[in-house]
């Protein structure tokens, strides 16, 4: 298994730390607002990281963290006229609305800031210690030019930094490339206490703090959108690796930008989308489909015209699943022939293609691939006469497949049989038989409207219900 490496801009193979044990630490959300398609990318991206590495047997701890003290959580908090508090326990519970939702499942552990301010304090204090941070006044600060790799992520180095650097209005700083570790009080804003006076943690810190609290100094795989390679993901190696003389995480994955409409998403250009308002309009698997449908590194555009075609392609995947449980109950057990040999052949060899092209650093546009060329054989190679234990692997395999990914969730699911749908499928067939094709196009196309899908077969209707 490779996987390609931010830190070193090279594919390397994966190698964890102890054995079959596997770290991963991902940023997550600002719980200041619902979470948009952007973040939705990040978040079903290392759900499938997780799900695969499981897969191939490695035992996995994965933490992934809330951001619930920060300056845009106090603008809003001030907005609504509550607590960042109240804020925080709001956006957390809408987070797992809809991340659940998209069948993103939850982390071993979902830290947050404010309830490890012990630990960020005697991280700082270390720091200070050591000769990497200072105080002035009442904020800490990081000394950035005393880490000598510094800028090593994001390949800048400290001229490149220091010309793209800000100094905001009230910092007291002594480098423009320094970045806040603990931030003094300022009136009205929540504050704790610490050996330099009341204030809060700086933003970077409080991953360095909970990831080495939960997995350890150095951990297998750190991970984020791209937007956090510089300052946040250089801010936290440079921090972690002052403090303990150790790397601090052997692999860094970034996920690629999304784009709407071939522009960058922005509330500005009115082209930005939380996840909350497209499940309004699409089942939450289309959305999974459409973003496992592209390299996790690469750029994706998002729109709806792409957005349809993934709703088409998860359509075809579920008539091939329920195509296959209906032949289950039709054919009859026997031997394999020969030919029938040859296709379970074939199944196992795209099989293997999946594997190989997750193996070969999470390619999910391949191995859906695969997954649509098991779905194209079976079409074309299945049939009521075929051997029931090869269409009952053929199914396991695409759903075993499709599962890694987080699809196929409503696969198998009770039908809600409702009297009235029942009613409308026997009149259509009525008028089927009596040739009134015209009143049984119309039968179908209201059942169409109510969501209903009818597949006529030579053993007879079959339906099923979309979203």
């Amino acid at each position: 298994m490779k996987i390609y490496n931010t830190l070193t801009k090279q594919k390397e193979e994966f190698k964890p730390l102890k054995d079959n044990r596997v770290t991963i630490y991902t940023c997550g959300p600002t719980v200041y607002d619902f979470f948009h398609v952007g973040n939705a990318r990040v978040f079903i991206t290392f759900d499938v990281v997780r799900s695969y590495l499981k897969y191939r047997g490695y035992d996995v701890i994965f933490v992934q963290n809330f951001t619930d003290i920060d300056d845009k959580m106090i603008k809003r908090a001030k907005e609504e006229g509550i607590t960042v508090k109240e804020l925080a326990e709001r956006f957390i519970k809408e987070y797992f609305t809809d991340a659940d939702a998209l069948r993103v499942k939850r982390a071993d552990v979902h830290p947050r800031a404010t309830e490890h301010i012990k630990e960020i304090i005697e991280l700082i204090e270390k720091l200070i210690e050591k000769g990497y941070a200072y105080v002035v006044d009442k904020d800490v600060y990081f000394a950035a030019r005393n880490f000598k790799d510094y800028g090593k992520l994001s390949g800048q180095n400290l001229e490149e930094l220091e010309a793209g650097a800000r100094v905001e209005p009230g910092e007291k700083k002594k480098d423009p490339i320094d970045f806040a570790l603990w931030k003094a009080k300022k009136e009205g804003e929540p504050c704790w206490e610490s050996p330099w006076g009341e204030g809060r943690p700086g933003w970077h810190i409080e991953c360095s703090c909970m990831s080495m609290k939960y997995l350890g100094e150095t951990i297998d795989i750190h991970g984020g959108g791209s937007d956090l390679i510089f300052p946040h993901h250089e801010n936290e190696i440079a921090q972690s690796e002052a403090a303990t003389g150790k790397p601090f995480a052997r692999y860094f994955m970034h996920v690629g930008y999304l784009n709407v409409n071939n522009e960058k998403m922005s509330k500005s250009l009115g082209n930005f989308f939380t996840v909350r308002e497209i499940l309004k309009e699409y089942n939450p698997e289309v959305l999974r489909l459409f973003m496992l449908s592209t390299h996790y590194r690469s750029p994706i555009n998002f729109s709806r015209e792409l957005m349809d075609q993934a709703r088409s392609a998860l359509e075809r995947l579920y008539n091939a699943l329920y195509a296959l449980k209906h032949l289950q109950k039709v054919t009859e057990e026997r031997e394999l022939n020969e030919e029938e040999r040859e296709f379970l052949d074939r199944l196992r060899s795209l099989k293997q293609k999946f594997i190989d092209s997750m193996d070969d650093d999470f390619n999910t546009a391949e191995a859906l691939g695969a997954i649509y060329e098991i779905v194209r054989e079976a079409n074309t190679n299945l049939k009521e006469t075929s051997s029931k234990s090869l269409v009952t692997y053929t199914k396991e395999l695409i759903l075993e497949l499709g599962g890694i990914l987080g699809l196929f969730g409503d696969f198998g699911k009770e039908e809600l049989v409702d009297e009235e749908i029942l009613k409308l499928i026997e009149e259509r067939q009525k008028a089927r038989k009596e040739k009134n094709y015209a009143l049984a196009d119309k039968i179908r196309d209201e059942l169409k409207e109510k969501g209903v899908i009818l597949e006529d077969t030579p053993s007879g209707v079959r339906w099923r219900k979309i979203k």
